[in-house]
Protein backbone atom coordinates (compact mmCIF):
# COMPACT_ATOMS: atom_id res chain seq x y z
CA UNK A 1 0.00 0.00 0.00
CA UNK A 2 1.50 3.21 -0.89
CA UNK A 3 1.14 6.24 1.32
CA UNK A 4 2.38 9.36 -0.45
CA UNK A 5 0.66 11.45 1.73
CA UNK A 6 -1.30 14.46 -0.33
CA UNK A 7 0.88 16.70 2.56
CA UNK A 8 4.24 15.60 1.27
CA UNK A 9 6.33 18.14 -0.20
CA UNK A 10 9.22 18.31 -2.75
CA UNK A 11 12.44 19.07 -1.73
CA UNK A 12 12.07 22.58 -3.34
CA UNK A 13 8.82 23.28 -1.98
CA UNK A 14 10.54 22.34 1.37
CA UNK A 15 13.33 25.04 0.25
CA UNK A 16 11.12 27.37 -0.07
CA UNK A 17 9.20 26.83 2.74
CA UNK A 18 12.15 26.99 5.24
CA UNK A 19 12.73 30.23 3.19
CA UNK A 20 9.47 31.59 4.60
CA UNK A 21 10.20 30.25 8.21
CA UNK A 22 13.55 32.03 8.12
CA UNK A 23 11.87 35.03 7.55
CA UNK A 24 8.86 34.21 10.15
CA UNK A 25 11.79 34.46 12.59
CA UNK A 26 12.96 37.72 12.03
CA UNK A 27 9.91 39.30 11.26
CA UNK A 28 6.31 37.53 12.51
CA UNK A 29 4.33 39.74 9.42
CA UNK A 30 6.24 37.23 7.12
CA UNK A 31 4.26 34.33 9.50
CA UNK A 32 0.79 34.77 7.35
CA UNK A 33 1.73 32.47 4.32
CA UNK A 34 1.83 29.48 6.70
CA UNK A 35 -0.96 30.32 8.55
CA UNK A 36 -2.77 30.87 5.02
CA UNK A 37 -1.08 27.49 3.69
CA UNK A 38 -1.44 25.62 7.20
CA UNK A 39 -4.70 26.79 8.93
CA UNK A 40 -7.31 24.43 6.66
CA UNK A 41 -5.36 21.18 7.37
CA UNK A 42 -4.88 22.46 11.66
CA UNK A 43 -8.44 23.19 11.65
CA UNK A 44 -9.66 20.04 10.34
CA UNK A 45 -7.12 17.67 12.43
CA UNK A 46 -8.54 19.32 15.41
CA UNK A 47 -12.37 19.43 14.20
CA UNK A 48 -12.36 15.87 13.15
CA UNK A 49 -11.25 14.64 16.62
CA UNK A 50 -13.63 16.15 18.41
CA UNK A 51 -17.30 17.40 16.51
CA UNK A 52 -17.28 20.84 18.60
CA UNK A 53 -16.48 23.47 15.85
CA UNK A 54 -16.32 26.29 18.06
CA UNK A 55 -13.68 24.42 20.29
CA UNK A 56 -11.59 22.94 17.04
CA UNK A 57 -11.46 27.17 16.04
CA UNK A 58 -10.30 28.16 19.66
CA UNK A 59 -8.02 25.17 19.27
CA UNK A 60 -6.50 25.98 16.19
CA UNK A 61 -6.00 29.55 16.63
CA UNK A 62 -3.97 28.76 20.39
CA UNK A 63 -2.20 25.92 17.72
CA UNK A 64 -1.13 29.10 15.65
CA UNK A 65 -0.46 31.43 18.02
CA UNK A 66 1.93 29.31 20.24
CA UNK A 67 3.40 28.31 16.75
CA UNK A 68 4.20 32.39 16.00
CA UNK A 69 5.08 32.67 19.70
CA UNK A 70 7.42 30.01 19.58
CA UNK A 71 8.96 30.00 15.49
CA UNK A 72 12.30 31.01 16.69
CA UNK A 73 12.89 27.85 18.43
CA UNK A 74 11.81 25.90 15.19
CA UNK A 75 14.24 23.58 13.85
CA UNK A 76 14.16 22.52 10.29
CA UNK A 77 13.92 18.46 9.60
CA UNK A 78 13.41 17.84 6.97
CA UNK A 79 9.83 17.27 7.02
CA UNK A 80 7.03 20.02 6.24
CA UNK A 81 6.17 23.12 8.57
CA UNK A 82 2.91 21.26 9.36
CA UNK A 83 4.42 18.47 11.17
CA UNK A 84 5.56 21.05 14.09
CA UNK A 85 2.18 22.32 13.42
CA UNK A 86 0.66 19.07 14.38
CA UNK A 87 2.61 18.25 17.46
CA UNK A 88 1.88 21.43 18.76
CA UNK A 89 -2.02 20.68 17.50
CA UNK A 90 -1.64 17.58 19.86
CA UNK A 91 -0.13 19.04 22.32
CA UNK A 92 -3.63 21.19 22.87
CA UNK A 93 -5.58 18.33 21.89
CA UNK A 94 -4.48 16.07 24.75
CA UNK A 95 -4.79 18.75 27.12
CA UNK A 96 -8.19 19.59 26.15
CA UNK A 97 -8.95 15.46 26.44
CA UNK A 98 -7.60 15.14 29.59
CA UNK A 99 -9.49 17.85 31.38
CA UNK A 100 -12.83 17.35 28.94
CA UNK A 101 -12.51 13.34 28.21
CA UNK A 102 -16.52 13.42 26.50
CA UNK A 103 -14.98 15.76 24.11
CA UNK A 104 -13.07 12.93 21.94
CA UNK A 105 -14.13 11.35 19.01
CA UNK A 106 -13.51 8.92 15.97
CA UNK A 107 -14.63 10.26 12.64
CA UNK A 108 -13.47 7.04 10.27
CA UNK A 109 -15.03 6.57 7.06
CA UNK A 110 -15.18 3.40 5.44
CA UNK A 111 -12.43 4.02 2.87
CA UNK A 112 -10.33 4.80 5.96
CA UNK A 113 -11.02 1.30 7.63
CA UNK A 114 -10.24 -0.45 4.36
CA UNK A 115 -6.59 0.54 4.69
CA UNK A 116 -6.27 -0.68 8.33
CA UNK A 117 -8.11 -4.13 6.90
CA UNK A 118 -5.75 -4.24 3.68
CA UNK A 119 -2.87 -3.77 6.00
CA UNK A 120 -3.65 -5.96 8.57
CA UNK A 121 -4.63 -8.49 6.06
CA UNK A 122 -6.53 -10.96 8.67
CA UNK A 123 -10.08 -9.56 8.40
CA UNK A 124 -12.79 -8.88 6.21
CA UNK A 125 -14.16 -5.49 6.35
CA UNK A 126 -18.08 -5.51 6.48
CA UNK A 127 -18.37 -7.99 8.85
CA UNK A 128 -15.60 -6.58 11.42
CA UNK A 129 -16.56 -2.52 10.77
CA UNK A 130 -18.39 -1.47 14.12
CA UNK A 131 -15.94 -3.97 15.60
CA UNK A 132 -13.14 -2.27 14.56
CA UNK A 133 -14.38 1.25 14.96
CA UNK A 134 -15.36 0.46 18.86
CA UNK A 135 -11.67 -0.97 19.05
CA UNK A 136 -10.03 2.00 17.97
CA UNK A 137 -11.94 4.14 19.81
CA UNK A 138 -10.71 2.04 22.94
CA UNK A 139 -6.81 2.52 22.30
CA UNK A 140 -5.22 4.64 24.36
CA UNK A 141 -5.17 8.48 22.97
CA UNK A 142 -1.14 7.98 21.80
CA UNK A 143 -1.78 4.90 19.72
CA UNK A 144 -5.61 6.45 18.82
CA UNK A 145 -3.25 9.30 17.36
CA UNK A 146 -0.97 7.00 15.64
CA UNK A 147 -3.95 5.11 13.53
CA UNK A 148 -5.25 8.48 12.89
CA UNK A 149 -2.24 9.80 11.37
CA UNK A 150 -1.53 6.44 9.27
CA UNK A 151 -4.65 5.52 8.14
CA UNK A 152 -6.95 8.21 8.23
CA UNK A 153 -4.72 10.88 7.05
CA UNK A 154 -2.15 8.66 5.37
CA UNK A 155 1.09 10.30 5.81
CA UNK A 156 4.70 8.70 5.88
CA UNK A 157 6.04 7.04 9.00
CA UNK A 158 8.48 10.20 9.03
CA UNK A 159 6.11 12.83 9.10
CA UNK A 160 4.52 10.91 11.68
CA UNK A 161 7.59 10.42 13.79
CA UNK A 162 8.17 14.14 13.60
CA UNK A 163 4.09 15.09 14.75
CA UNK A 164 4.61 12.08 17.57
CA UNK A 165 8.35 13.36 18.62
CA UNK A 166 9.40 10.21 18.06
CA UNK A 167 12.04 8.21 15.99
CA UNK A 168 10.85 7.15 12.13
CA UNK A 169 11.59 3.50 13.11
CA UNK A 170 9.83 3.56 16.82
CA UNK A 171 6.70 5.08 14.84
CA UNK A 172 7.10 1.83 12.64
CA UNK A 173 7.56 -0.41 15.32
CA UNK A 174 4.36 1.00 17.73
CA UNK A 175 2.11 1.27 14.01
CA UNK A 176 3.00 -2.66 13.86
CA UNK A 177 2.27 -3.29 17.85
CA UNK A 178 -0.96 -1.12 17.14
CA UNK A 179 -2.12 -3.51 14.42
CA UNK A 180 -1.49 -6.34 16.24
CA UNK A 181 -3.87 -5.18 19.00
CA UNK A 182 -6.33 -4.66 16.61
CA UNK A 183 -6.14 -7.67 15.00
CA UNK A 184 -6.27 -9.48 18.14
CA UNK A 185 -9.11 -7.87 19.68
CA UNK A 186 -11.16 -8.55 16.14
CA UNK A 187 -9.94 -12.27 15.27
CA UNK A 188 -9.99 -13.62 18.79
CA UNK A 189 -13.35 -15.35 20.32
CA UNK A 190 -15.25 -13.06 22.69
CA UNK A 191 -14.57 -14.04 26.09
CA UNK A 192 -17.88 -14.37 27.91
Amino acid sequence: MSYNSRYHHTAVQLHEEHLIIEAAKTDPNHFAPLYDKYYKQIFGYLYQRMDDKDTAFDLTSQVFLKALTNIGRYEFKGVPFASWLYRIAHSELMQLFREQKNKRCINADIGDLRFICEETQEFYLEEYIPLLKKVISELDPEDCQMVELRFFERRAFKEIGEIMDITENNAKVRMYRILEKLKKAITSPKKN
